[in-house]
């Protein structure tokens, strides 16, 4: 069993519409949403939830006032001025950090401290396998927790149901949410696209694995939008020691696979389907072991200008 993680570095480059046609491709695989704070990839992927569970990422302070003697230290002692200065106090649930140190400084033991229930997590079915995905909470934090959680669920699966690849769409950024869905990673898929923000965030994306010491690979969305950054981005990921795989032309076909709920692969054979389709054959080589070491010094494919091109 494979785990493979599609990273952007930010967001809206199309690392989850490759992800569900990925997942169309395969005959059997289970899928990760560990973009929690903005989960959508159940839009596009037919599923039935069978399992819903809430997720608790924290403690909340829950105050008796039948035992509170209104001293003021749970106040004073307060970092974040989450308790109200009234009769009794009144602790405030989006300012509290639940922290506890009220509840270990109340003389009176006037405040529990109970699990905050920060979202829920679903386990659904769908046609080719599972797909776990998660519901943060507004302004809710820890859901670096919570992609832990969906992935140790998904590692649980595959020792149960025999599974050739876990796929994981990633949440934009570097932040901690990102760093949870990567850790113990077989592979890293990022997807970017040709522009100033992207090359910021790919250049960002690379340190990171590298950091951490996790192999990755780069593919550009939109790439004949701007053939000439898209070399350029190029030059500088295979400098980083990055896998350069096809590129992704531009074609309407995504936008209309989108309105139709539906993965690219589902309802095209068009240009982007087709880059899609080599991609994967490509990350099965990377995944098997296959790819030499020379692979990563190529520029991306752009011979005659063609997207249909391949680097192989």
């Amino acid at each position: 069993m494979k785990e493979l993680v599609l990273l952007s570095g930010k967001g809206g480059t199309g690392k989850t519409s490759l992800t569900a046609a990925f997942a169309h491709i395969l005959s059997s695989r289970i899928l990760v949403d560990a973009d929690v704070d903005a989960a959508n990839l159940h839009l596009i992927t037919p599923h039935s939830v069978e399992i819903e569970e809430p997720f608790s990422g924290g403690i909340l302070p829950v105050l008796n006032p039948e035992n509170c003697t209104d001293c003021g230290l749970c106040r004073e002692v307060c970092a974040f001025l989450a308790i109200a200065d009234t009769h009794p106090p009144r602790i405030d649930p989006v300012r509290c950090e639940g922290c506890g140190v009220c509840a270990a400084f109340c003389p009176s033991k006037a405040i529990r401290l109970e699990p905050r229930i920060s979202g829920v997590w679903f386990h659904s079915r769908t046609e080719k396998g599972p797909l776990l995905h998660a519901r943060l909470g507004i302004a809710e934090e820890n859901s670096g927790k919570l992609v832990t959680l969906l992935r140790k669920r998904a590692r649980a699966l595959a020792e149960k149901e025999p599974c050739p690849v876990i796929l994981v769409d990633g949440p934009p950024g570097i932040g901690c949410p990102v760093i949870a869905s990567m850790t113990g990673a077989d592979l890293v898929l990022m997807v970017t696209e040709p522009t100033l923000s992207g090359r910021h965030d790919m250049l960002r994306l690379a340190d990171l694995c590298t950091k951490m010491g996790i192999p990755a690979c780069i593919t550009l969305n939109k790439w004949d939008l701007n053939p000439e950054m898209t070399e350029s981005m190029g030059r500088e990921a295979a400098a980083r020691g990055l896998f350069l795989l096809s590129p992704i032309p531009f074609d309407p076909e995504v936008a209309r696979a989108m309105t139709l709920g539906k993965s690219l692969t589902e309802v095209s054979t068009g240009p982007a389907s087709q880059a899609i389709r080599r991609i994967w054959r490509e990350v099965e080589d990377l995944l098997g072991g296959t790819i030499p070491a020379s692979h990563a010094m190529k520029p991306f494919p752009m011979t005659e200008g063609k997207a249909e091109d391949s680097c192989f």
